[in-house]
């Protein structure tokens, strides 16, 4: 008679869906992006795609072959790992990137800590995050179309925004598959169809963030808020990645108070960081909340007292006073912190614009005072939409600004152009260069430079600096070698990247002037 039983553990009561069809269903849901990400990019974007794929399924496949561990790969976790991972890069980035990237998710995120089921953050995100802070250059630099730009996200962070229609469809610089909110949204109903993901975490992320930013951002604009909504990786990480399975609550009310911790988290980063995107950030803080979010959100078991309300069917006082305190912090930290940028944003500006003074005066000794809007019409005419200039001959370039520098009595010495090269390997690097009426250059000093200590730093010593002021040129070269002559920059040990950053900017501001005095 025993053998018409099976004794097995809890659940007793088992679905169809396997961790395999859900990844799957994932995969096919990225697939719009995808594609998009690939027409609008061109094929060197898929080749990121494929590189961060294979690499993410080969480390798994070594490491759990090393380590005699079961074969999962076909099981399609590090199949989502890696395409998420690759839709998350720009489509400049080198292919040793993503390959890079795949390896860090896999292993460091993902199989260190179990595999499958036990990473304590989404494997992708935290090999996004560690790419950004290792290579910030890298990951910073966006083209289209071969000409690089600020993405709509970091024209947001100017207050800038343009076509809201082309930021939803994805004609727009940015990450390969963060471009087209349309196409993510049409995965996105895949998903919610099939019931692989429910709607609380990405309407509740959606909604809290909207809210922060009509509140803080530009309080009472819902067009600046849309534009929001419609750029970076917001969309993306709604739907595909806070949404994970491993890294998020599984009780509703835990979903809701995830969704709307995300929300702000990515408020308070977008609007009060040093950085336009802030949905990686957010997701990888709030995943480590989870379980404290669970313990919080956990429905009373059948059978247990349900704290003083013992009797009322489905109601915890506890829980819901664990879960609103949890959101009260959460929403006082965002207050606090929007508060104390508020009162200290005037005297930082004071701080800034004195610090810029100096350096005009060091840059143009022989100026007594600076007349600032030099140059709009020369600056219009060489810039792009986005700020940019237009012919990208020297990488991606900002004109920040342009002084004309007067003597005593108000004749012009020289002019002090403001300049920003976008490809530094740690991140902007801005310079102020003076440069006199025979297009000679007096002085140079960085107003902005986040570079590798004792490589890309030394770009601030008076040996590199001095190389731009000893003769009179109008275009700069690096060179690995010893400088030849007045036209050569002998590059730093180690940063060729610096070198090649400060010199594009360099001879921006002399295009600039010379295109002027033509």
């Amino acid at each position: 008679m025993n053998s018409f039983f099976n004794v097995s553990s809890s659940p007793h009561v088992r679905g169809t869906d396997s961790t395999k069809s859900i990844m799957y269903d994932v995969a096919l849901a990225l697939l719009p992006a995808t594609l998009f990400g690939v027409y609008h990019f061109g094929m060197y974007s898929l080749a990121i795609v494929v590189v961060a794929v294979a690499s993410a399924l080969l480390s798994e496949y070594v490491f759990q072959v090393l380590a005699k561990q079961k074969i999962t790969v076909l099981d399609g976790s590090a199949l989502v790992t890696g395409l998420l991972l690759g839709l998350n890069l720009p489509p400049t980035v080198p292919l040793w990137i993503p390959a890079l990237g795949s390896i860090f998710a896999i292993i460091f995120v993902k199989q260190f800590f179990g595999g499958i089921g036990q990473n304590f953050m989404n494997p992708a995100l935290g090999a996004r995050c560690f790419l950004l802070i290792s290579f910030t250059g890298i990951m910073s630099t966006y083209a289209v179309d071969g000409v690089t730009g600020a993405t709509p996200l970091g024209s947001l962070a100017r207050g800038q925004y343009g076509d809201l229609w082309a930021m939803f469809t994805g004609f727009t610089g940015g990450c390969i598959g963060e471009v087209s909110e349309l196409a993510i949204l049409i995965g996105a109903a895949y998903l919610l169809f099939k019931k692989i993901i429910t709607w609380e975490i990405p309407v509740c992320y959606l909604v809290s963030f909207a809210l922060f930013e009509l509140i803080f951002a530009v309080p009472g604009d819902p067009m600046f808020v849309a534009a929001q909504l419609c750029s970076g990786g917001l969309m993306l990480g709604a739907f595909f990645m806070a949404t994970d399975y491993v890294t998020s609550p599984i009780t509703k009310k835990g979903k809701i108070v995830f969704g709307i911790l995300l929300g702000v988290l990515t408020g308070i980063l977008r609007t009060f960081g040093a950085s336009a995107e802030g949905v990686s950030y957010a997701i990888i803080i709030s995943n480590l909340l989870v379980p404290l979010i669970e313990k919080v959100t956990m429905p009373t078991p059948f059978g247990y007292a349900n704290g003083a309300l013992e009797g009322k069917k489905g109601f915890s006082l506890a829980t819901y006073r664990s879960a609103i305190t949890l959101c009260c912090i959460t929403l006082i930290a965002g207050f606090a912190l929007g508060g104390i940028y508020q009162l200290t944003k005037g005297p930082i500006e004071k701080a800034e614009e004195a610090a810029q003074a100096a350096a005009y005066v060091a840059v143009s000794p022989e100026a007594d005072s600076f007349e600032p809007d030099a140059l709009l019409d020369e600056i219009a005419a060489l810039t792009a939409e986005d700020g940019t200039v237009a012919d990208g001959q020297f990488g991606n370039i900002v004109y920040e600004s342009a002084y004309r520098a007067l003597d005593d009595s108000g004749n012009q010495v020289g002019y002090v152009v403001n300049v920003t090269s976008k490809e530094g390997f740690g991140g902007d690097i801005t310079i102020s260069l003076g440069i006199d009426m025979d297009g000679g250059i007096t002085g140079m000093e960085f107003l902005t430079i986040n570079e590798t200590a004792g490589l890309g730093m030394n770009a601030t010593s008076e040996d590199f600096r001095s190389q731009y002021t000893n003769g009179q040129a109008e275009q700069f070269e690096v060179v690995k070698g010893e400088a030849a002559d007045e036209n050569d920059i002998q590059a730093l040990s180690g940063a060729t990247i610096t070198s090649n950053a400060v010199t594009n900017a360099v001879n921006a501001a002399l295009y600039l002037v010379n295109s002027a005095e033509q």
